[in-house]
């Protein structure tokens, strides 16, 4: 079902509203309109696609000389929106008005709320939830939800082996952080309003979760970057400097490059043999991704038939080493500075993260490394980088947890005159810090585990051409009716 414009044909999953409109003075004088005597007209509101994912809010009036007709149509194009079960008709919206950018509160008073009132969407009832703010906005809310839902389920989170219970509770996303990666990563661009027309006609993304534990007890989920090294120790040095606003992240990032630390520690991880693809593929994943929705029934054949037992079973492979950066990712991470992101490969809801472990080496191969981050070409390809696409892994510092506050002391008495005299050295230091979705986490031994499909969101995966979707080779309006 769909409905024509001058741009095209248009689904109904893509209409926004109908309205009935009475014709002005300048309408009823354009062409075979001035014959009528008192013409009738609706308006439908849509979704019109522009360049770079970004959506936008667009109207057609139709008219006609028949009364009749013209409720008729009117009817039957609110009885398809009012069927289409996918729409929210109730949200519940968080609003951060001091995160990020400082501007939550008037992002959604002016770009956001207008829309939802256009599409008689209620917010002061719970039904789904709706963030307004930053990546950490988000992970706040994703938190209360996926703890409330495995509370209720009676399910211990501080057991990193416990099957987790799916959040059936939806979360949009008004970008309005400093970088916006999960919104960028999900639907392309960091704007509110097309974020809103998603939310709008009820787009449902999965997306994979991941648990971090220690020593059998929670610390936090995450959905697209756990770093440690290069990204833990930015996020560190920047919450020091919130004063400097979104700057703060070039700042403390020239200082990290020029430490040049990294850390020794053991890796040990299993292997995705159940996904389809690799971290070093050159497509990537995309609305309808075959290969999530392959993931997702073969993780349930296979929770049927061996249960969560025979993952103890399976291989671990550990690597040793020294390292300027361990990443995992549940998602590409890409932003505007960084289009492809870290794994430009990486799947929404494969079940599966890639971690990325970057070797010690020179500053002058880390900064070619990290420049690959913004071109075009494979940026896994340095003998010094090496990806696996995994479904869970374990990181332990050489140093133990048990021994932290002795390796501070020790530290101190073995680097502290040489640092202070010479701050930018390449010297070893005890631990780094966990950058776990934009929050710190100290502990030096994680275990992690990837939960397939944990959560949804109101969104569609990454199209692949945007602006050609746009036009659709269905039936026009009349065929409804």
């Amino acid at each position: 079902s769909c409905v024509h414009t001058e741009n095209g044909f248009v689904p109904t999953s893509e209409i926004i509203a109908v309205e009935e409109t009475e014709p002005n003075k300048k309408q009823r004088n354009i062409g075979k309109w001035q014959k009528m005597s008192k013409p009738h007209a609706f308006t439908v509101y849509y979704v019109k696609k522009g360049r770079n994912h970004r959506w936008r809010c667009s109207d057609v009036t139709f008219w006609c000389s028949d009364e009749h007709l013209c409720n008729q149509w009117t009817q039957v194009l609110k009885q398809l929106l009012e069927t289409q079960k996918s729409r929210p008709k109730q949200l519940l919206v968080y609003i951060n008005p001091y995160g990020g950018k400082r501007q939550g509160k008037r992002i959604y008073e002016q770009k956001v709320a207008p829309l939802f009132s256009l599409a008689s969407i209620s917010t002061d009832v719970v039904s789904d939830v709706v963030c307004v703010g930053g990546d950490g906005m988000f992970s706040e809310v994703m938190h209360g939800l996926i703890g409330r839902m495995q509370k209720d389920s009676g399910i211990d989170q501080n057991n990193p082996k416990a099957p987790l219970v799916q959040c059936n509770i939806r979360i949009g996303i008004i970008p309005a952080g400093s970088t916006d990666c999960i919104c960028y990563s999900t639907v392309g661009i960091s704007d509110p309003v097309t974020s809103a027309l998603h939310i709008i006609v009820g787009d449902c993304q999965p997306l994979d979760v991941s648990s971090v534990h220690h020593n059998n007890t929670f610390l936090k989920y995450y959905v697209s970057l756990l770093g440690y090294g290069f990204y833990g120790d930015i996020l560190k040095d920047s919450e020091k400097k919130r004063w400097m606003g979104p700057m703060r992240y070039d700042y403390s990032g020239f200082k990290t490059f020029l430490s040049h630390h990294y850390y020794e520690g053991t890796i040990s991880f299993q292997p995705a043999k159940h996904t389809l693809g690799s971290p070093r593929d050159k497509d990537s994943c995309r609305t309808g991704c075959y290969i999530c929705k392959k993931s997702e029934r073969q993780l349930a054949e296979q929770h049927k038939e061996c249960g969560l037992k025979h993952e103890e079973d399976e291989e671990w492979k550990v690597i040793k080493g020294k390292f300027l950066a361990i990443n995992a990712v549940n998602m590409s991470c890409a932003c505007p500075r960084t289009p492809k992101g870290l794994s430009p490969a990486a799947h929404l809801a494969d079940g599966s993260a890639d971690l990325i472990l970057v070797r010690k080496c020179s500053r002058f191969d880390f900064l070619r490394y990290l420049v690959r981050h913004t071109n075009q070409d494979d940026q896994f390809d340095f003998s010094f980088v090496h990806v696996y696409r995994v479904k869970s892994f374990q990181f332990t510092s050489k140093l133990s947890e048990d021994n932290e506050s002795n390796v501070t002391d020790i530290g101190k008495k073995r680097f502290g005159q040489f640092c202070r005299d010479h701050p930018a050295c390449c010297c070893n230091i005890a631990s780094s810090t966990w950058n776990c979705d934009g929050e710190t986490l100290d502990s030096s031994a994680i275990e992690v585990r990837v939960h397939c499909q944990l959560m949804k969101l109101f969104a569609r995966g990454i199209e692949e051409n945007c602006k050609d979707e746009a036009a659709y080779s269905h039936s026009s309006v009349e065929q409804l009716l």
